[in-house]
């Protein structure tokens, strides 16, 4: 009953994990390779944390 106001924390991730592709493809788009490659591994360890949280 009281996990029905709980707050999702994969919904949290999947944002931020859909920003941090968007920053890496704008960083990318602008020419900066090496802020596409360190946004794009913050992203995948998003996604890690993600795939987590749904195994769990």
């Amino acid at each position: 009953m009281f996990g029905l106001f709980k707050s999702d924390p994969s919904k949290k991730l999947q944002k931020a994990y859909e920003q941090k592709l968007e920053q890496a493809m704008l960083a990318a788009r602008n020419g900066d390779m090496r802020a596409n490659a360190s946004l794009t591994e913050e992203a995948e360890a998003l996604r890690e944390e993600i795939e987590k949280l749904k195994a769990s």
